[in-house]
């Protein structure tokens, strides 16, 4: 199982729309893709200021789904994230395999 983890730090004055613009359309597009079989959220727990922090973990099941993915689809769904919320978030992507 692989899981691809998207880590994202968001301003607070942007929080309320991110997180319902994450939960009802984009996480929902990233699911429709079908390269990925479920996902979780996670609020990072660190003592910041500024903004909140989110791990965002799409599991699927082959490399081979998530390479169609990254190739397919992420440019397109990253770019309206970016759109979005221009300078007021960061995000960095991490790979992980579930042993």
């Amino acid at each position: 199982m692989i899981i691809y983890n998207v880590t994202v730090k968001v301003d607070l004055d942007i929080h309320d729309d991110w997180m319902t613009w994450m939960t009802a359309i984009h996480i929902p597009e990233v699911m429709q893709t079908g390269c990925f079989l479920q996902h979780e959220i996670a609020k990072v727990l660190v003592d910041e200021q500024d903004g909140l922090t989110y791990s965002i973990q799409y599991r699927c099941d082959s490399m081979e789904n998530l390479n169609r993915y990254i190739k397919d689809y992420a440019p397109a769904l990253q770019q309206k994230h970016t759109a979005r919320y221009k300078d007021r978030f960061v995000a960095f992507r991490t790979l992980l395999e579930l042993l």
